[in-house]
């Protein structure tokens, strides 16, 4: 072999040549190419999701945990149940306190109307 920079004959395994001193662009080996695993953006938007708005988090979630074996090799498919879980039993709470405050309203609005003063106090403590 000989060396591209000045043309000097040098040994077929050399790196760099003996007589400029130039690197030997050959390379001796490849290196397999490194594959990383997919991200599955999904499961972990959902993840996050299921704590500030549970609607979107159960949405993002439940996608993410579909695509996770068919397009990711099931990465991630535990963020994605577990932001799942959490959606839901935020929305349970969510809809349980909003429940709990209609029906407050409704009785202490039935009271007033209902019940002298007195009373009204009272269930408003009770209530609240």
């Amino acid at each position: 072999m000989y060396c591209k920079n000045c043309g000097g004959e040098i040994n077929d395994n050399a790196v760099v040549c003996i007589h400029c001193g130039c690197a030997v662009n050959e390379p001796t080996h490849t290196a397999a190419p490194v594959q990383t695993p997919k991200t599955n953006v999904l499961a972990i938007v959902g993840f996050v999701l299921s704590f500030f708005v549970p609607l979107a988090g159960l949405i993002c979630s439940a996608i993410g945990y579909k695509r996770a074996d068919r397009d990711y090799d099931g990465n991630c498919k535990g963020l994605a149940l577990a932001g799942t879980i959490l959606s839901a039993i935020s929305l349970a709470i969510v809809v349980a306190v909003v429940l709990w405050v209609v029906i407050s309203w409704f009785i202490i609005i039935s009271a007033v109307v209902t019940y002298p003063p007195a009373v009204e106090y009272a269930l408003l403590c009770i209530l609240l």
